[in-house]
């Protein structure tokens, strides 16, 4: 990782800004538009925020997303400013968003060549009590010929071509993947522009031993998942210490930083878990593996399967995840073995 100073002036002669990165790691002039486009969309969701309280942003809409979970005032505020600067890029070709039932088709004439998947505001239940939050994204490339379907964005996470999330807490930050190396940018409010703080992370190989997971649901898993969530807290010398925070984003930075796992596995009754495939379980999935980690769906659909590897067959399709360290995941998934 390289050690990067963004707030020292020698940096300002040869600044590394996402915007200028992306055109050297791509070469794709529409796939910086829409980077830019999805910059600008996180920029006005971390003002909104910042100033939810001052600006009368706590609490509910009053109705519910393409899930059935309750739209909080900034869930709709946030959609609206993604759903607007991606639309109005002419990059995107298609755009599925968890507050939207269904996906929305770009017209031809302000149409571009990719799909984006996306979380507006990912853990926003937490926002009336100022807990971290953050947006997911996953673009993949329109392949086919012709109109936009959904088929074009129905497609495995192996074919995704960028992904990234952009968490909202005491600093903004972006992390993101072109497939090639994961890198970590840092919202400089004095310039307005992400500033790479961090280049071709890795989730470290021996981290911290954290596993995260709602234990609130443990009567709901199957028993081998149970015998390892037990065998996390009893295990000797020293048993793992538990970090939940409820929002992915949150979750997923700190194992991506520190090591460790982080979990949502199936309902035993149900066969899936709660996240969605297209705008959680492929982004940060693709994320942690390019860092080095592994992403599994754990027991799913009578197989234990790679998360890239899903094909999903609805927009809103839930999957259960399995996220971090190698060697964590790998404890987990042996109990199906």
């Amino acid at each position: 990782m390289a050690d990067f100073h963004p707030d020292s002036i020698r940096n300002d002669t040869d600044s590394k800004t996402l915007s200028r990165l992306s055109m050297m790691r791509t070469k794709d002039r529409e796939l910086v538009i829409l980077l830019g486009a999805i910059q600008t969309a996180c920029k006005l969701v971390a003002r909104s925020v910042r100033k939810a309280g001052i600006a009368g942003l706590f609490g509910v809409a009053g109705d519910f997303n393409s899930t059935g979970d309750e739209q909080k005032k900034l869930d709709v505020l946030s959609n609206e400013m993604f759903v607007n600067s991606l639309y109005n890029s002419h990059a995107c070709a298609i755009l599925v968003s968890e507050e939207n039932e269904d996906p929305i088709i770009v017209p031809e004439h302000m149409a571009g060549k990719y799909c984006v998947a996306f979380d507006p505001l990912d853990g926003s239940s937490n926002i009336d009590c100022n807990v971290s939050t953050g947006t997911i994204f996953a673009v993949w490339e329109k392949t086919s010929t012709g109109p936009t379907t959904v088929a074009d964005i129905l497609r495995p996470g192996s074919e995704i071509i960028c992904a990234g999330y952009c968490a909202y807490g005491s600093a903004t930050e972006l992390v993101l993947t072109y497939g090639h190396g994961v890198e970590r940018f840092t919202l400089d409010p004095s310039l307005g522009e992400f500033v790479m703080t961090a280049e071709n992370m890795r989730i470290p190989e021996q981290g911290k031993t954290i596993y995260s997971i709602n234990e609130g649901n443990y009567l709901t898993w199957d028993e081998n998942m149970q015998r390892a969530v037990d065998d996390f807290k009893q295990k000797k010398p020293e048993p793992y210490t538990a970090r939940y925070v409820g929002s992915m984003v949150a979750d997923v930075h700190r194992t991506l930083m520190y090591g460790g796992i982080y979990m949502y596995p199936a309902d035993k009754a149900k066969g899936n878990g709660k996240l969605r495939v297209l705008y959680e379980g492929f982004p940060m999935a693709m994320l942690i593996e390019q860092a080095g980690g592994s992403a599994s769906t754990g027991m799913f659909r009578g197989k234990i399967t790679r998360i890239l590897d899903l094909v999903p067959t609805s927009v809103h399709e839930k999957c259960p995840v399995l996220i971090g360290s190698t060697r964590d995941v790998l404890r987990v998934t042996s109990y199906y073995n």
